[in-house]
């Protein structure tokens, strides 16, 4: 174990500093902003760094690195996110500051506290050969979102790692690390019935909310708990005014599972979806946004040589069963790149607005991490 443990004040001065610099998803300005701390936080640490424009929409995609220019080996990638849910002007409501020993703000927990730590864990490689493998430091403006703009940009830079660690949250059961996410997506689904006037006409009319409510039914009922699988509708939106028979009606759902033989199931079972009503007309699309993240021999090895250096520190890294929520993990797993995620801060609270981490655990968490990127090889 290290004899001396990183000063807490400087841990918690550095994190409150990004966490004050707010960047929702949806807002471009804040995410620049937010996009220039990292950078001149990297550079000023001896980084080399990289801003990569992915949309007109969001901000950049972050590429910091301490790889000599003819060093090709396949490295460590480390995986984070800069975006947060929170809008601009959470601050006030969740205000960043430390009672007893959590620290609040927005963001905190999910993820910038443990992207703060692996950054500057990082930066005490910054010399090419000063760790015994590349690391390439890969962040993302959109992950809160779906990563639609920067998956491709991610699924590129695992293909040239050994090995990826994300900088997700540790899980607020005893911090434990995730070797395990299911894959998500959407379901949506569209009826168009008839309209009429629903005083004078009512049965020339075909509501489409009435289809629509049978389908809910059949999509509510493809979740599974034993086998992992889940479906929610989560939005539905119809009709026009109360007084005329609905034409149109459309639902948003939720899925998870838990591998890809439970997802090539519940495509089947979407696709085999037929109306009620044999004059309405039903659409249903299954979208797979981020594939299962399966928990792999090659995942197991990587968590025992982390579990080595948390040792190394005087931390106990334990293992979480596998979670429900998905991350840009599940995009390097699902291309066969070791992966191990929720390597993150300590705490609880995510999107919410009592959102923290335990100060008291960020100096052995620093250690970790700067133990990990030095001897992983």
């Amino acid at each position: 174990m290290s004899e001396h443990l990183p000063d807490t004040s400087f841990i918690t001065a550095g994190i409150s500093r990004w966490i004050e610099c707010e960047s929702p998803s949806h807002d471009k300005q804040a995410l620049l902003r937010m996009a220039d701390l990292l950078l001149s936080e990297a550079r000023a640490m001896g980084l080399q760094c990289q801003a990569t424009t992915i949309g007109d929409d969001t901000g950049p995609l972050l590429h910091l690195h301490n790889r000599a220019d003819n060093d090709t080996r396949a490295g460590i990638m480390v995986l984070a996110h800069y975006d947060t849910v929170h809008p601009i002007g959470t601050l006030e409501k969740n205000p960043c500051r430390i009672e007893g020993d959590n620290l609040y703000g927005p963001g905190t927990y999910d993820m910038k506290a443990g992207t703060w730590l692996a950054l500057q864990a990082m930066g005490q490689y910054a010399q090419p050969g000063s760790s015994a493998l590349p690391i390439d430091f890969v962040l993302v403006p959109d992950e809160e979102i779906g990563s639609y703009a920067s998956r491709t940009h991610i699924e590129d830079f695992a293909r040239q790692a050994r090995y990826v660690l994300v900088c997700e949250p540790a899980r607020a059961d005893g911090g434990r690390c995730v070797t395990a996410r299911k894959g998500t997506g959407f379901i949506h689904v569209s009826t168009r019935g008839r309209p009429a006037h629903a005083g004078v006409q009512h049965q020339k009319g075909r509501n489409a909310i009435q289809e629509m409510a049978h389908q809910i039914l059949a999509l509510q009922a493809m979740t599974d708990y034993e086998r992992g699988i889940t479906v929610s509708v989560g939005t539905i939106t119809g009709g026009t005014t109360s007084n005329v028979v609905p034409e149109h009606c459309r639902v948003v759902c939720d899925f998870r599972i838990p591998d890809q033989q439970a997802g090539q199931w519940l495509q089947a079972q979407v696709a085999q979806l037929a109306a009620v009503d044999p004059d309405v007309e039903l659409k249903a699309e299954f979208i797979l946004n981020r594939p299962p993240m399966p928990r792999t021999e090659a995942t197991v090895a990587l968590l025992e040589r982390a579990q080595q250096s948390a040792l190394q520190v005087g931390l106990v890294l334990e293992e979480a069963p596998m979670t429900g929520g998905g991350s840009d993990a599940n995009f390097t797993a699902a291309i066969g790149v070791p992966t191990l995620d929720g390597l993150g801060a300590d705490g609880d609270g995510a999107h919410t607005l009592w959102e923290h981490i335990h100060v008291c655990t960020l100096p052995k968490r620093l250690e970790f991490w700067r133990h990990l990127l030095r001897t992983l090889d």
